[in-house]
């Protein structure tokens, strides 16, 4: 049998004035908190009458639903407000000792990125490199074109570089800093570039949108391979120690010629092999090699006179390697946690 919806609403607002009357009433969190409970909680007094809505009839449903409604709303504004006003007054009537001394600010901590990169800019500095920049927006001409890179290589494709309007994109490796460099200096040029790059990766625990590199460009009379390992294994070695070794792999680039993927011996096992270098004792870098000569033709080098070696490596893989890290996101979640081991 359906029970009257008028004598509902009736019982509603004797509730209603409880409720009013009791919370006059309250002097503290806790006498407020045993009022929420009673009125609002999952066995409180509206939840009961809603546990109602099926024994009133089909017309009348909508309009107990919205009064409940209405209710709990009501009761939950007046119990924030006197949560409110409850707080208020216990601040204002605390007591401050002014000769206690104030919280200090927490003093931040360097990114390990940029702990790396001022690193690698002093043990090049040290060797005779000056260090040059470039912009992060860059044209096709200085990112591809006069790094020997063809309209139909793999890299120019949508999915691995961000292209932007009027034939511009972003930088997609530090290189283009090379060729910019070497448009207004003449020979002999010993630099290397640092900064962000950016490809179409997804981020994981190895990749990332954003990045950073360091390259190297060296061109003079007489430069040689030789001189390339030279330069990249005392560069290791004053970076992880003198029993570092560097060894080279043939590979492709299509500015350089010829061209050489490099390892350094695992910094973990010292080449013994480890999980680290998955028991081959070598960690990969990046690539290296001589500047092809068709990169000299952009710049006007005359390639019958000089010669030069460039290579280039990734920062975040340097920063894993020295600091033990195994996630590349780690770098640029801007955790405290992990900051403040630096």
């Amino acid at each position: 049998m359906a029970e009257s919806f008028e004598i509902i609403l009736s019982e509603l607002g004797a509730l209603e004035g409880a409720f009013k009357s009791e919370s006059d009433e309250v002097k503290g969190p806790q006498a407020l908190e045993e009022i929420r409970i009673k009125y609002l909680g999952r066995k409180g007094s509206v939840a009961q009458y809603f546990k109602k809505m099926g024994s009133v009839s089909t017309a009348d449903k909508p309009k107990l639903g919205n009064t409940l409604n209405k209710l709990k709303d009501e009761f939950q504004t007046e119990i924030d407000r006197i949560q409110v006003s409850l707080q208020t007054k216990s601040e204002d009537n605390g007591f401050i000792d002014l000769t206690l001394p104030g919280t200090p600010p927490q003093v931040g901590y360097r990114n390990p990125l940029m702990l790396v990169m001022d690193e690698i800019k002093e043990i090049f500095s040290s060797m005779g490199f000056s260090t040059e920049t470039g912009p992060l927006v860059e044209t096709e001409f200085y990112n591809f074109e006069a790094l020997n890179v063809p309209a139909d290589h793999p890299s120019r494709d949508l999915q691995d570089t961000f292209y932007l309007e009027n034939d511009l994109l972003l930088r997609t490796h530090t290189s283009p800093v090379q060729i910019r460099t070497m448009q207004k200096q003449k020979p002999p040029v010993r630099i290397i570039a640092l900064g962000r790059c950016f490809r179409k990766d997804t981020p994981d625990a190895s990749h990332s949108p954003e990045f950073h590199q360091c390259e190297g460009l060296v061109v003079d009379k007489g430069i040689a391979f030789s001189h390339l390992k030279g330069t990249l294994l005392a560069f290791a070695r004053k970076l992880f120690g003198p029993n570092i070794q560097v060894r080279f792999r043939p590979s492709f680039f299509p500015f350089t010629e010829p061209s050489a993927e490099y390892d350094f011996s695992c910094i973990i096992c010292s080449g013994k092999g480890c999980r680290t270098c998955k028991k081959t004792g070598w960690l990969e870098i990046s690539g290296a090699g001589m500047v092809d000569p068709a990169v000299f033709g952009y710049v006007d080098y005359d390639a019958e006179i000089y010669t030069g070696f460039a290579w280039g490596m990734g920062i975040e893989r340097i920063a894993m390697m020295k600091y033990g890290i195994d996630d590349i996101r780690h770098f640029y979640e801007n955790d405290f946690r992990f900051l403040k081991q630096f």
